[in-house]
């Protein structure tokens, strides 16, 4: 089963929900609770959630949906090292460099965000959320036929 990181984009359309892609959003926590694939985020995704989410609605709305993220889905660590290795990526801003790091240093097997170009230079396969759903359809269904 894949294990793959969400950047902190795809939580933000999940949790608040952003009306231009919580479709696409939707369909991946979907696939998360029918266990098609294993969710992971960084921490710093997390702390991006509960601020968003408190920002447009209240801390009370932020905690309990960080509280609902962290039962469906798993946390990759980030610790020194990982934000040392983040430098040496070839990803122009910090934070996609963090996420990329510690899903490098998980050994998961891709990241799926919004944001694709993003994370061009991303040493693991990247994918839109549509683009991932589409994968997960069309390996189930090679199953299928197997």
């Amino acid at each position: 089963m894949m294990q793959v990181l969400l950047d902190s984009d795809v939580l933000l359309d999940y949790v608040l929900p952003r009306e231009d892609f919580q479709f696409d959003a939707e369909q991946l926590f979907d696939a998360i609770a029918d266990q098609k694939f294993v969710a992971f985020v960084s921490a710093i995704a997390l702390l991006n959630v509960h601020y968003f989410a408190e920002k447009e609605h209240d801390r009370r709305y932020a905690k309990a949906k960080v509280a609902e993220l962290l039962t469906i889905i798993n946390v990759a660590q980030i610790g020194e090292l990982t934000f040392h290795n983040a430098f040496d990526l070839p990803i122009d801003d910090y934070e996609d460099a963090v996420q990329c790091a510690s899903a490098v240093a998980e050994e998961l097997d891709a990241i799926v965000t919004r944001n694709v170009k993003d994370f061009a230079s991303s040493p693991l396969p990247v994918y839109s959320p549509a683009e991932f759903v589409a994968l997960i359809q069309a390996e189930q269904a090679s199953e299928k036929a197997d």
